[in-house]
């Protein structure tokens, strides 16, 4: 063991896009932070590649919107849309995915949301988070792995051995607080005794990562997939640059056959078989095996241990919900960490990310799975109707509902019973509607307006709760931004602020820095500056 013992408030374990994310949301809350990872670097096979809009509001929040949009792949893959089944390219069409619940890239979203969705390859999207995170302060130390830790209620709570994989030197770090961004297997949960609950196993697959030229195939088409069905191959081709490069996906048994029997010539005769092509001059870059499972854990947190992205759920890829829904993760629990760090929340606070995003997560994994299950249907020359359970993509993008202490509902706030929220209305536990206002005279989305702090938006006529709002914060000592429509340039020239939050022009309505609306009220009340005070005592855990 060599070198002197180091403290960070928080520890991530593992640097895929849910470790990232971590990093960079602490960073954005002024969170110092190390993130350690067992690879020597970032990977750089192109894997997920869909970024949702609701991910790419976080993504918009933290200012590096624009950067994504500018790496190759997004920009290349700009235009493409729909999901098709066919023999093969060069082959006769099968069919396409035009049910309800399916909103394609192309899907005019500008009621919902101020941004949409972004086809960015995940080797490309990650080294863009890093950067953000690094330039705010996130420290990463790649080719080091954990080799055990403690968790206790001390002064510090997790004592962690990491060890440099070239040098095999280990060295001690304390934290206040970890978290586990180490995949499916998550040897952290596995550590706490968590264990996993779900459909489990429903696929395995082979990514075959290649180049080829498939430009007279593919025609004038720009699609985000292709399923192949036929007799050599049954997978889905994915194009990476509408030119050269491809992902291939392919069904395999591994009880029959091992992931090693996939040789280079037999990935070349498999796109072959996809691409309708036989004699297609194929170059093979990579070959990558993965199971497809639904899955999640039992608890996304023990004492001061919490667990992101796959270590707390896997989903099929149906949907693009696995990354995105690792992304929200991290955007919840990091505010989190960063107000009970500060003093302005009590740890109770952090009993919430489980209560908010385990049931949220599940509803996702079984989303996913359904959409699985409905794919092959693309193949039907009449296909039966989907399954009525899935829901909509923008519910599973924008419609989740927290049930926390973190929320505070009042009389009229109940609404549908579940995870899903199926139209945006500002209850509290949902994140708050997107809306086009005025701030000095420039359109601005009121989602822009929740990313740091707490924010109290008052009504024209709710000057009373301007003022209770900035008492109750004095009183308690905690940092909250409070906005008035009328005040500061802010405006509502569409006057549709009032109906879609669910309150009046004398109503208030609290946000979290997580853009979920944390509590309401649809008109004056009686002692405002003391019911506030008690709805952020309440929110905070103090």
């Amino acid at each position: 063991m060599s070198g002197k013992q180091q403290h960070t408030p928080v520890l991530v374990v593992g640097a895929g896009l849910a470790g990232l994310s971590t990093a960079l949301f602490l960073a954005w809350h002024e969170v110092p932070c190390l993130v350690v990872e067992r690879h020597r670097g970032m990977s750089p096979h192109p894997r997920a590649r869909g970024i949702n809009p609701r991910a790419m509001e976080l993504m918009r929040s933290v200012g590096i919107e624009d950067r994504v949009r500018a790496t190759e792949s997004a920009r290349a893959l700009a235009g493409n849309s729909g999901v098709y089944a066919a023999q093969s390219l060069a082959g006769h069409q099968l069919g396409a995915l035009h049910e309800q619940y399916f909103m394609d890239v192309r899907t005019d979203l500008s009621r919902l949301t101020p941004t949409g969705w972004c086809l960015c390859h995940q080797d490309e999207f990650e080294p863009v988070i890093r950067e953000r995170a690094e330039e705010l302060g996130s420290r990463f130390r790649y080719g080091t792995e954990l080799v055990s830790f403690r968790h206790e209620d001390g002064e510090h709570g997790i004592t962690a051995e990491l060890r440099d994989r070239d040098t095999g030197e280990t060295s001690i770090v304390t934290a206040d607080y970890l978290v586990a961004a180490d995949g499916p297997a998550s040897p952290v949960r596995a550590q706490l005794g968590i264990g996993v609950e779900g459909p489990g196993t429903t696929g395995h697959f082979l990514n075959i990562h290649f180049e080829a030229d498939l430009a007279e195939q593919l025609g004038e088409r720009r699609f985000i997939m292709c399923y192949t069905f036929n007799d050599a191959v049954r997978g889905a081709l994915m194009p990476l640059d509408n030119a050269r490069r491809w992902l291939l996906h392919v069904t395999f048994d591994p009880a029959a056959e091992a992931p090693e029997t996939f040789t280079e010539e037999r990935c070349r005769e498999l796109v072959r078989a996809a691409a309708g092509v036989p004699d297609l001059d194929v170059k093979v870059v990579g070959a990558m095996p993965w199971e497809a499972a639904g899955r999640w854990a039992e608890s996304f947190g023990s004492g001061r241990v919490f667990v992101v992205g796959d270590a707390a759920h896997v989903m099929p890829p149906s949907g693009a919900f696995g990354s995105n829904t690792g992304v929200q993760d991290a955007h919840n629990l990091a505010w989190k960490l960063a107000a009970v760090l500060s003093g302005q929340a009590g740890p109770g606070l952090l009993d919430s990310y489980d209560a908010e995003r385990r049931p949220v997560g599940a509803a996702t994994v079984e989303q996913a799975v359904l959409r699985s299950q409905d794919r092959p249907r693309l193949a039907d020359k009449e296909p039966a109707p989907s399954n009525p359970a899935i829901h909509a993509d923008t519910e599973i993008w924008f419609g989740g509902r927290y049930r926390s202490a973190a929320v505070v509902a009042s009389d009229g706030d109940g609404g549908p019973e579940g995870v899903w929220n199926p139209h945006p209305d500002g209850r509290p536990g949902t994140r708050a509607p997107h809306v086009v206002l005025e701030q000095g005279g420039r359109p601005v989305s009121a989602i822009d307006l929740f990313t740091k702090d707490l924010v109290l938006v008052a009504g024209t006529g709710a000057q009373a709760w301007a003022e209770a709002g900035r008492e109750a914060a004095r009183q308690l000592g905690v940092t909250l931004d409070v906005r008035r429509f009328g005040e500061d340039g802010l405006a509502d020239p569409g006057e549709s602020w009032n109906t879609a939050y669910g309150v009046g022009r004398e109503g208030a309505v609290l946000v979290r820095p997580d853009g979920v609306v944390a509590w309401r009220s649809p008109g004056p009340h009686a002692g405002a500056a003391a019911v506030l005070a008690g709805v952020l005592a309440r929110v905070l855990a103090r």
